[in-house]
């Protein structure tokens, strides 16, 4: 239905090479610690794969949205948190790639896609989470400056990124009219990190608070135009959501690969569990239900791509589908195994710790099904 290109299935390959020998034989240990894999980092920078969302101009790899899902699921079937860097990397420059200036591009990407920068996108606040319209940071322009106010917290790469992304009031009285973008380098006086969580899941990977007082940046790191800045989060969440469905894709076929290898191995009542019908309809269910979301999250990539108009819908179905279809899918696979499937020993119950912050952030799937509603109705 999605044919791949001999370019994208060499790529995906290569990707699933590393993933098996590179990063699966540290995730246990990522997640035991809770530390950033520096090392995984670097090994993604090394074979490029940080290139890939940016223009071929700044030193990136062009790579569309299909190419970039990809990746994202092959690095998930072994650790979620490590293809989280390569999808914050993506995140954080979606944002510059729709509305920044020849000069900020200039300025930031080509240190992204080296990976010698990471990004960070800083939109939700205490008191703004699945309603973005309430933020309270704000904004205020003084001569050639701005000056900004306010907390942000959960925010993915919190005092590991060089450069965020950050919204916050110019106009409280107008609402979402009211919102801008700016773009605020982490050694800028009054910006500091507050708070580090202690998560669940996805715990190699950094989520934390960010307190900005008195924060001056110069005006030119205005991201587009004054107001624009809710329409620029809602478009960049359009083209981010497909990534973190293929997150969620890659989840559950890890674990569905682990839960199906398990069964043929397992001996029970004298034969292989997998010979019991009970187990094998389990199995075949996971494998119908992971096959499904695929498709949904390619058919989102490609409507990107090709520049549908339904993008928001798209996005937000197959964001929504995939992960719930992850968490479904990592918690019968700890069934299949049983006892066994609920100890560390086995990656299965980091896979279901991991699914469930796709149900989450991005936007909650009940905000989502909201939007796809929305899209689905504007049809008719």
């Amino acid at each position: 239905m999605y044919p791949l290109t001999e370019e994208q299935r060499m790529l995906r390959d290569m990707v699933r090479d590393l993933a098996q020998k590179v990063i699966a034989p540290r995730a246990a240990e990522v997640d035991e610690t809770g530390e950033y894999p520096w090392d995984i980092k670097e090994a993604l920078a090394r074979q490029e794969l940080l290139a890939l969302p940016f223009p071929e101009e700044y030193g990136g790899a062009g790579a569309d949205m299909l190419t970039l899902c990809l990746v994202v699921e092959e690095l998930a079937k072994v650790d979620a948190s490590s293809s989280l860097i390569l999808g914050i990397q993506s995140l954080g420059a979606i944002p510059i790639m729709l509305a920044g200036t020849a000069a900020q591009k200039a300025r930031y990407f080509p240190k992204l896609a080296k990976g010698e920068w990471m990004p960070a996108f800083a939109l939700t606040e205490p008191g703004a989470g699945s309603d973005a319209a309430a933020i309270r940071t704000k904004a205020v322009r003084d001569g050639d400056s701005y000056v900004l106010n306010g907390n942000k917290h959960f925010i993915t790469n919190v005092g590991l990124a060089q450069v965020y992304t950050v919204f916050a009031m110019t106009a409280p009285e107008k609402g979402t009219r009211g919102i801008s973008a700016f773009l605020v380098e982490a050694d800028t006086p009054g910006f500091s990190i507050g708070k580090i969580e202690h998560k669940m899941g996805i715990r190699g990977s950094r989520t934390g608070e960010v307190i900005m007082q008195d924060c001056r940046i110069p005006a030119g790191n205005l991201l587009g135009n004054e107001g624009e800045g809710f329409k620029i989060a809602m478009m960049t969440l359009d083209r981010s959501r497909p990534e973190i469905g293929a997150q969620a894709v890659g989840i559950a076929q890890g674990a569905l690969d682990f839960a199906a290898k398990y069964a043929k191995e397992r001996v029970q009542f004298g034969a292989p569990i997998a010979n019991l019908q009970a187990i094998q309809f389990m199995l075949v269910d996971m494998a119908m239900q992971v096959d499904a979301a695929r498709l949904l999250v390619y058919r989102a990539a490609r409507a990107i791509d090709e520049g549908d108009k339904n993008i928001s819908m798209y996005s937000a179905m197959a964001k929504c589908f995939a992960s719930d279809v992850a968490m479904r899918v990592t918690t019968d696979a700890v069934q299949v195994l049983g006892g066994y499937g609920y100890m560390k020993e086995y990656p299965l119950e980091r896979m279901m710790r991991d699914a469930k912050i796709t149900q989450i952030y991005e936007g909650t799937n009940q905000i989502l099904r909201l939007v796809a509603a929305r899209g689905l109705l504007a049809q008719y």
